[in-house]
């Protein structure tokens, strides 16, 4: 816990000598990050566009994952396509590696796709012609400045005109072979801490906003004569007209997330005998609230 101790010193001429009083120190409480996020205001919350959702159901539920347009829109423009052709209804999590990813698609690699182009440009990062701003949490052993953009934990390079979505818990990605520009119909979810040293050599575009205990869930192995983690249907949330469900993420740029990461980092609560005054992006969680109408 943090102590402020105000010093006032006055001067004046009392021959020659100048006093000086202080004030006794006075301990100042750390907000929790349960308290910071309590006492949010809806400006410091957004709307997540159902657009930008998909809607992946498996055995035991569904999960909501949030596309990154801004960073890879290609990529996005392309799983949503697949999505309403219904290409994935009949499809397996086939991959399953622990503590790494669950990766799903057509694993027979036979199935059709409808759209012209069968396999999708890389898009490991994003240029831009001028810095973009992030919100920075420091460098790390991966990238010289590591933070959050629009909700996404995010990397840059030292002049801030390559920004990358990072491969932290639950991101969506998208498979691919040696060739850079193979990504064509798989993705994974990675199930793990985070193999950053997959950064900028696979397009991430996406994050699992609830549900990843349904990626936890899945079979390991095939089971003789049953389906393998089958995918009912991987959907646009905005055309699932049965499906009520909408996401509110608080603003990574808010006042409110720049407190809570600070939270995080000193951690204030009673149960907490050491505070290691530090947190890495991917330790990092961004709020998120599912509502339904």
């Amino acid at each position: 816990m943090k102590k402020f101790v105000i010093t006032l010193i006055a001067s004046a001429l009392l021959g020659g000598c100048v006093q000086q009083s202080t004030l006794p120190s006075t301990p100042v409480k750390s907000l929790t990050s349960s308290e910071i996020i309590a006492a949010t205001t809806d400006e410091q919350w957004r709307w997540v566009d159902p657009e930008n959702i998909l809607k992946l159901t498996l055995p035991t539920g569904a999960a909501y994952i949030e596309l990154n347009p801004a960073l890879a829109p290609k990529h996005s423009a392309n799983i949503k396509k697949l999505a309403r052709q219904g290409f994935y209804q009949g499809t397996h999590i086939y991959r399953f590696v622990e503590g790494f990813v669950a990766q799903g698609g057509d694993s027979t690699g036979k199935k059709l796709t409808k759209t012209k182009n069968s396999t999708v440009p890389a898009e490991f990062y994003l240029t831009t012609n001028k810095p973009l701003m992030i919100t920075e949490m420091g460098r790390d052993g991966y990238a010289p400045i590591t933070g959050f953009l629009n909700g996404f934990a995010v990397a840059q390079n030292e002049t801030r005109d390559q920004t990358w979505q990072i491969h932290c818990h639950g991101v969506f990605a998208m498979a691919r072979g040696n060739d850079i520009n193979s990504a064509s119909t798989e993705f994974f979810v990675t199930i793990g801490q985070g193999p950053r040293y997959l950064d900028k050599n696979i397009t991430v575009f996406g994050r699992v906003l609830t549900g990843m205990a349904h990626f936890h869930q899945l079979a390991r192995t095939p089971k003789g004569g049953s389906e393998f983690n089958p995918i009912t249907d991987l959907q646009v949330l905005a055309d699932v007209s049965s499906d009520s469900s909408r996401f509110k993420v608080m603003k990574t740029d808010s006042d409110a997330f720049k407190q809570l990461i600070s939270a995080r980092g000193s951690r204030s609560e009673e149960w907490f005998a050491y505070s290691h005054n530090y947190i890495d992006v991917c330790g990092m969680p961004v709020p998120t609230k599912q509502l339904n109408d």
